[in-house]
């Protein structure tokens, strides 16, 4: 089969094992309200579900980013899955809520070599004029798998318990091992390259990396925050039925994948470069946070609209930083740089969830969650503007 082509069926396989591996996590905040009744959880304990699965990733993306400069992606990524698939199966006869955080963090370590694998897969089989458009549908698989989780995992915790949810999830992860391991080839012209120890924290030096570092960071807080906080801010705000509530969740999801194909696309053609993509996210986000957390935010369609909006921009901002990362980085240390900026990431992505939840609980209301994020993403989008 001719490499132009091949690189496509590369690019749908590392896209579908994405979002198998991120369908459960992903539906953590459809499944919100259902969690909050079986398991007699607050937001707080909710949100500490969701940065369980990112916990293990601070430590494990660095590794999984060595071995990935040194390994075939069809191997690291592969054994990854597995991971994920095994520690769900394990986590849907856990007796109750710490079993069940117990089981998310082995998730989390497994997951940990599929995000910059398969972003250095289709970083090595594709060139700079494709490279943007590449990368966005592949992170597209992350939100796609959060719209299939929120159609799926609501009705199965409704008609069978919280318990089956976490089986089908073990079900679609072990699919994405098994069509990643199958299918994924090197590109005929590469071979795995000894990553030198010369490598290291210093690349947070860098210009490049700490625009990359600064602007990962703010997003995906606003991306945790959208995710875990959605359905809950439309249930208990707009006064919507739960099962309304997970349906614009899907749709905030559809808008996230769009936004990551659209945006990375873009930021192929983009004069100014791909980071000018990026802080087109930043503005974005800015707009819809301060708007939610004024008056016009309790209005159900207002909110809708608001979080579609948050959506395209807060969710689909990944794919243009992403192809940033992989062109900024040094000769033949991709999977290292993916990994180093994915795991300073990880200390939003575990943090914020939590805080923000507790920010909830304390205050009895959503409007200082959503300030916050506004005024993180301004002082991100003021001081990456500048570098």
């Amino acid at each position: 089969m001719r490499t132009s082509r091949y690189r496509w069926i590369i690019l749908g396989i590392a896209t579908f094992t994405q979002a198998t591996a991120a369908f459960f996590v992903q539906g953590i905040g459809a499944m919100s309200v259902h969690l909050q009744r079986d398991l007699r959880l607050n937001t707080t304990q909710l949100g500490l579900l969701q940065s369980a699965a990112q916990l293990l990733p601070l430590a494990g993306l660095l590794v999984a980013g060595r071995l990935l400069d040194r390994h075939d992606e069809r191997r690291v990524v592969g054994i990854g899955a597995l991971v994920v698939a095994v520690a769900l199966a394990a986590g849907s006869v856990a007796p109750g809520y710490v079993s069940l955080l117990v089981a998310l963090l082995v998730v989390g370590a497994g997951y940990s070599a599929i995000q910059p694998g398969g972003s250095k897969s289709v970083a090595s089989w594709f060139d700079g004029s494709k490279r943007g458009l590449a990368m966005g549908i592949r992170q597209a698989g992350l939100p796609l798998g959060g719209v299939l989780a929120a159609f799926a995992l609501p009705a199965l915790a409704t008609s069978f318990g919280w318990r089956s949810t976490l089986v089908a999830g073990a079900l679609v992860a072990l699919s994405g091992a098994v069509v990643f391991m199958a299918f994924y080839r090197r590109p005929p012209d590469r071979r795995p390259v000894p990553a030198a120890s010369r490598v290291r924290l210093e690349l947070l030096r860098e210009p490049y990396l700490k625009k990359i570092v600064l602007s990962g960071t703010s997003m995906v807080s606003v991306h945790s925050g959208v995710g875990v906080l959605t359905v809950l801010y439309l249930h208990e705000v707009t006064s919507m039925d739960a099962a309304s509530a997970a349906l614009v969740y899907v749709a905030v999801q559809c808008a996230g994948a769009l936004g990551r194909v659209c945006l990375a696309a873009w930021s192929d053609r983009h004069r100014s470069g791909r980071y000018a993509c990026v802080l087109t996210c930043l503005a974005a986000v800015i707009i819809g946070m301060t708007v939610l957390a004024t008056p016009v935010g309790r209005s159900p369609v207002a909110a809708c609209l608001l979080f579609v909006w948050l959506g395209f921009f807060g969710i689909g901002w990944y794919g243009p930083w992403v192809a940033y990362a992989a062109e900024s980085a040094p000769p033949d240390h991709t999977g290292f740089t993916l990994g180093l900026a994915m795991a300073v990431n990880q200390v939003a992505v575990v943090l914020a969830p939590p805080v923000l939840g507790l920010l909830t609980d304390l205050t009895g209301s959503f409007t200082p969650a959503w300030a916050l994020l506004a005024a993180l993403t301004a002082v991100t989008m003021a001081t990456t503007a500048r570098l």
